[in-house]
């Protein structure tokens, strides 16, 4: 069985970041920390950039898994911010599930740490209640590539779409004819390699306009 091509749309469209805190990242080894963080923040800025409501949780703060990244609650300073004083699974929180059915919006896009228990266990209560759950793969972190790889099996099966962060840019843009300097500049922002081919073509620009 395979799971139908949908495309995302910003009208249509919220992000939920769960459980990015100070202390559950230093268990993400399946990619490397300043990469991973990097894609975190690329994924906040392009919710941003698009205008897409956002919600922000995390688990036990008081305990090991420490606070919210500051970079999060900075990008998003008037976003819904869930503290859930101890549920593991985010969409056993009424308050969470409350903010994301505020949202008013079908398409969720879900990141989080880690894998196979902070993304995949909402993204399948998502799902089981007929929402669409696109998988952010580079913004959610886990001990290695077997339970990375265990968990994204399990949510392809229930239906989940699995993205990067790029992907999703790219695919909520849909034309490059909408913005080209805004989103340029937010992919040259995360990715070094783009930089320099938004450089050549700000370059050819200016010499089309001498």
């Amino acid at each position: 069985m395979t799971t139908p091509y949908v495309r995302l749309d910003k009208e249509n469209a919220a992000v939920l970041l769960v459980d990015h805190q100070a202390g559950l990242l230093s268990l993400v080894r399946d990619i490397d920390p300043d990469k991973f963080k990097n894609n975190v923040l690329a994924l906040a800025d392009l919710s941003k950039y698009f205008d897409l409501p956002t919600i922000l949780t995390t688990s036990f703060e008081d305990g090991p898994n420490g606070p919210l990244l500051p970079e999060l609650k900075e990008i998003f300073p008037e976003s819904p911010f869930i503290p859930r004083p101890g549920q593991i699974n985010a969409w056993d929180n009424e308050d969470f599930v409350k903010a994301v059915k505020a949202t008013g919006r079908k398409q969720l896009i879900i990141a989080g740490v880690v894998t196979e228990v902070c993304v995949a266990f909402p993204a399948l209560s998502a799902i089981a209640e007929g929402y669409e759950v696109f998988v952010v793969t580079d913004a959610s972190g886990t001990f290695n590539e077997v339970t990375r790889h265990s968990a994204w099996e399990r949510m392809s099966a229930a239906g989940a779409h699995l993205m990067t962060w790029f992907g999703v840019a790219a695919e909520l843009h849909r034309d490059w004819r909408n913005d080209v300097e805004g989103l340029g500049t937010l992919f040259s922002n995360h990715i070094p390699d783009y930089r320099n081919l938004i450089n050549s073509y700000t370059t050819v620009q200016a010499a089309k306009t001498d």
